[in-house]
């Protein structure tokens, strides 16, 4: 039997719940395979062997209450499965921007504590938890936010796995530091197993492939969560929107202007809940200058399209750590990653990502 992955959770909101919610229903099924990952074993752990040493956040209906309670207060609504009772108390975090002001009338934070004092009780909390790696889940525009975190991921000496929109191992300094420390990171903003960004990305790798122009193109996206939410804020956006831009641009000989593409989330709809909606179009021409049309509808589950890439992220840091591997994991941010440190096509990512554990 593997030993335990032991994780940190920052940003105990949707994302989170869903993915321990999945963990936690393949231990109840253990007779099932396991559904939503692309690699059953990685270096001997499957995903039965992650569990939540310790987690954070800022919300005043989350901190001091257990991790499974915490899973679903608030504006949480993940809600497939009960988790069993949790020995992990969810401690505070540092605020900095980590709530927009879409979301002030949803999340109250608890009462500012000095960042100082906050950074000595996580220090300990990591290293008395056992925790290995840090799961970053903190809402996009949290940029101040991100890069404590990331320091607390040099200075506790954990991998660092950035699932959201901040560059810190695309970016050349911060991978540096980490790289300096021997710490592994895997980032930046994670794909979705079937999100938009992923099947924009294959679609206009297709049209390149088979020989045929294109000339503009846009992805549109709904949901109703709090991700969307957030995401009114367009000043939040920034990083977003290159993320997913940079994403699709990279699979194209020539990138397209950038009137000709179009790729952002682009409203809240309450009602779909965790339901995400994404429209796509592409359009360019063929033999002798004929016009072609696609458009697309994707309807996922936003939470559930998630939480095997991050299984995925949390091994092979794992892996990393054993090794003593430590920057920017270059392959397996290419295949998991909407920004990497290095965009390549999924096919060439998938076997670099695969090398890197076999």
């Amino acid at each position: 039997m593997s030993e335990k992955i032991k994780i940190c959770i920052v940003g105990v909101g949707n994302c989170a719940s869903g993915f321990v919610q999945g963990i936690e229903y393949y231990k109840q099924h253990p007779e099932r395979q396991v559904v939503g990952i692309m690699h059953e074993n990685i270096g001997g752990y499957n995903v039965r062997d992650i569990e939540v040493a310790c987690a954070f956040d800022v919300d005043l209906e989350k901190v001091g209450k257990t991790f499974d309670l915490a899973c679903t207060s608030g504006p949480n609504m993940v809600d497939w499965i009960k988790l069993p009772k949790s020995n992990v108390i969810v401690r505070q975090g540092p605020l900095y921007d980590g709530i927009g002001k879409y979301l002030k009338g949803m999340v109250v934070p608890v009462a500012e504590r000095p960042v100082k004092e906050l950074e000595k009780e996580i220090l300990a909390e990591l290293k008395n938890s056992g925790a290995q790696i840090i799961v970053n889940y903190l809402p996009v525009g949290s940029q101040k936010a991100v890069e404590f975190w990331a320091n607390i991921a040099i200075k506790s000496r954990c991998a660092f796995i950035n699932a959201m929109p901040v560059f810190i191992a695309s970016d050349r300094k911060w991978a540096e530091k980490f790289q300096k420390a021997g710490v592994p990171i895997i980032g930046d903003d994670m794909k979705g197993m079937l999100g938009a960004t992923i099947v924009h990305r294959v679609l206009a790798k297709l049209t390149v492939d088979r020989g045929a122009e294109l000339s503009n193109t846009y992805q549109l996206n709904v949901g109703g969560n709090t991700d969307f939410i957030n995401m009114l804020e367009r000043e939040r956006l920034v990083s977003k929107k290159i993320s997913k831009t940079e994403s699709v641009q990279s699979q194209l000989e020539v990138p397209l202007d950038s009137g000709h593409i179009h790729i952002g989330p682009s409203d809240y709809v309450k009602f779909l809940g965790n339901t995400k909606i994404a429209f796509m179009r592409l359009r360019g021409k063929m033999w002798a200058d004929i016009p072609y049309d696609i458009e697309v509808k994707l309807e996922v589950d936003d939470k559930a399209n998630a939480g095997g890439i991050i299984a995925d992220a949390v091994r092979i840091a794992k892996v990393a750590l054993e090794r003593k591997v430590g920057g920017a994991l270059v392959g397996p941010s290419a295949y998991l990653m909407k920004h990497p440190p290095l965009q390549m096509p999924d096919s060439d990512a998938k076997v670099e990502l695969e090398k890197f554990f076999s």
